[in-house]
């Protein structure tokens, strides 16, 4: 049987257009006004061979916590991506710069402050 679901991003904009405050809801998930402070969205469309993305971040999001997301996104794609494609190859170039991106942003110690 086939059902729809909805995931739903709300953004609240000051007057200059720029997100201060977002959250998300998966009712199907149990899940209903969740705060977040960023997001990256892709999506594929198989017809025109090419990707669509959404990526914002409220205006106080501190630069140290943008490092932090943008590399467990990082690490997040590179395990996406050998799950749906098993190379093993790739696997091991993800994690070598996901490595050296956590390395260059000092980001074992950072990954503490924010637990």
């Amino acid at each position: 049987m086939k059902k729809n679901t909805q995931i739903t991003l709300n953004v609240t904009l000051d007057e200059n257009n720029n997100p201060i405050q977002m959250t998300w809801s998966a009712p199907d998930g149990g899940i209903e006004n969740y705060d977040m402070d960023a997001f990256f969205l892709s999506t594929w469309n198989k017809t025109n061979q090419e990707t669509s993305r959404i990526d914002l971040w409220i205006k106080k999001m501190p630069i140290d916590q943008m490092h932090v997301f943008t590399h467990q996104t990082l690490v997040g794609i590179k395990e996406s991506y050998f799950k749906a494609t098993e190379d093993k190859k790739m696997l091991n170039a993800f994690e070598q710069f996901c490595n050296y991106f956590e390395k260059e942003k000092k980001l074992k110690s950072l990954s503490k402050k924010f637990k």
